[in-house]
């Protein structure tokens, strides 16, 4: 048999070429459907370190003193991610407290940055594992006229 012949029978033949199309659009929507469930919990999860990041920036702007700053920020960032139910498995918090050591009457901020590592274990796929880094800066206006403690 020549190998025209071999196709011509083949095209000839349709039998079982729906089941094997369905098929393959059936695992190309899962995976769309993959992709776009875990855009979604990644999106979801920035948004949180971001409100987490503002909630520190502001805290630490109401600090009376640079050293206070830090901790009420790591506080009220870590708060903040345990209200919104997000868990790190590390989370750093730094703060710019250089605004406080300017003088009342000039305006100053305060800068914080939060980092928080999501795992990807959360998903509860088999197989998928690995984490990603958050990391989200925010900024704080110090009260302009409040007396600072240098």
């Amino acid at each position: 048999m020549k190998l025209s012949q071999w196709i011509a029978r083949a095209r000839s033949n349709d039998r079982g070429d729906v089941t094997i199309e369905l098929c393959l659009a059936i695992i190309v929507l899962l995976v769309l459907l993959g992709w776009m469930y875990a855009y979604g919990i990644n999106r979801q999860a920035h948004q949180k370190v971001e409100h987490a990041a503002g909630e520190a920036a502001r805290a630490a702007s109401l600090s009376r003193t640079a050293a206070q700053a830090n901790p009420l920020a790591y506080q009220a960032a870590l708060d903040s991610m345990d209200g919104q139910g997000l868990k790190c498995t590390t989370m750093n918090v730094s703060a710019d407290t250089t605004g406080f050591r300017t003088r009342p009457g000039v305006s100053a901020t305060v800068e914080v940055t939060v980092s928080c590592e999501v795992s990807y274990d959360a998903l509860g796929w088999p197989g998928v594992s690995g984490g990603r880094t958050i990391e989200v800066t925010a900024i704080s206006p110090i009260d302009t006229f409040r007396e600072r403690t240098r």
